[in-house]
């Protein structure tokens, strides 16, 4: 740091009588020379005692230096985060959805997966507003890759969600529209410099869950069969978001779209020609792959006339709970509804 940020306390004209001598940071005067030979090389006309001077030096590392805290605080500080974040798990409201995974709780980067109108947004939404309705020092960030967020949609389900925060719960769900994956690096780098900077004691809701609506945009493009660059941009997103995950006790979820595979996926337990999009290797990039399925032929309709229509969640591939398990929902007007 510039050791004009130590002015004031620090005078000056000492200041300037260091940079004139090359001393410009507080890494300079700290790390470099002796101090008594510093103060040798300091302009006499400066009218400053050796006492003085050493004095100055310890203030400026008193600034400089990082406040110190014990360990004992540090572990009661980090419990009762740990108790607040997990007093309400980020789930579904759905317990045969809820068992697939054992919820959303973070740490963890989750993939939802499948074709257009399988209920990929209807989940996401479902367990970043029920957790925000609970928690009212929550927050969510929703990057929204395609324009295709709706207000309506989240007002619509909100008014079927109870809790004690749910009032506010538009207050706390920041939405981002980007179109390219630096953009994204560059959102994700303004919410790491906030959580880093927050006090423990901050007033201010903390992100606690990521959504990004749709990756498939972000990353498809780049990747190629004759070059290797936009798969190693792809691992090494992946990993940013895993380490973003682990730092600060983030779920974070995925939105991956599908494409076509012959004769049919062997992966999943309801036989269909599709599979998820990005390649096979990012399936095993995030914590665990749902896939999300409409099964057309169990469509239905409500005596108001408003479609229903069953949906199927398989687990894909999971490292932290049973691969190969699934669970039935259903979707009306928008809005997930157990089966």
């Amino acid at each position: 740091m510039r050791l004009q940020h130590f002015s004031p306390p620090v005078k000056p004209e000492l200041v300037d009588a260091l940079q004139s001598i090359g001393i410009r940071t507080d890494t300079d005067l700290l790390l470099g020379d002796n101090p008594t030979d510093i103060f040798k090389r300091l302009p006499p006309e400066l009218g400053l005692s050796l006492l003085d001077f050493r004095r100055a030096v310890s203030k400026i590392a008193e600034l400089a230096s990082a406040t110190s805290v014990y360990g004992d605080a540090l572990l009661e500080q980090e419990t009762k985060r740990q108790e607040d974040i997990f007093k309400e798990d980020m789930l579904v409201g759905v317990p045969e959805l809820d068992s697939l995974l054992g919820g959303f709780s973070p740490p963890k980067v989750i993939e939802l997966s499948g074709d257009r109108g399988s209920g990929k947004t209807a989940l996401a939404l479902r367990v970043v507003l029920r957790h925000l309705s609970q928690i009212g020092d929550s927050s969510a960030l929703w990057i929204d890759s395609s324009g295709e967020f709706s207000p309506e949609r989240v007002s619509r389900m909100l008014e079927k969600i109870e809790g004690p925060c749910v009032a506010s719960v538009l207050e706390r769900l920041q939405v981002s529209l980007v179109f390219d994956i630096e953009a994204v690096h560059d959102l994700l780098e303004s919410i790491r410099q906030t959580l880093s900077s927050r006090g423990d004691y901050s007033e201010l809701p903390t992100t606690r869950c990521i959504v990004i609506d749709a990756i498939t945009p972000l990353l498809g493009p780049m990747l190629s069969a004759t070059s290797s660059q936009g798969h190693a941009i792809m691992t090494t997103f992946m990993r940013q978001l895993r380490a973003f995950a682990d730092t600060f006790s983030l779920t974070v979820i995925v939105i991956n779209s599908s494409t076509k595979i012959l004769p049919r996926n062997p992966e999943t337990v309801f036989e269909t020609a599709r599979k998820p999009a990005l390649g096979p290797s990012f399936t095993f990039m995030a914590d665990a792959t749902l896939w999300l399925s409409c099964r057309d032929e169990e469509l239905q309709q409500s005596a108001d006339g408003v479609e229903v229509t069953t949906h199927i969640a398989e687990v894909l591939w999971s490292r932290i709970s049973r691969s190969k398990t699934w669970a039935k929902f259903r979707i009306r007007d928008g809005i997930l509804l157990a089966y």
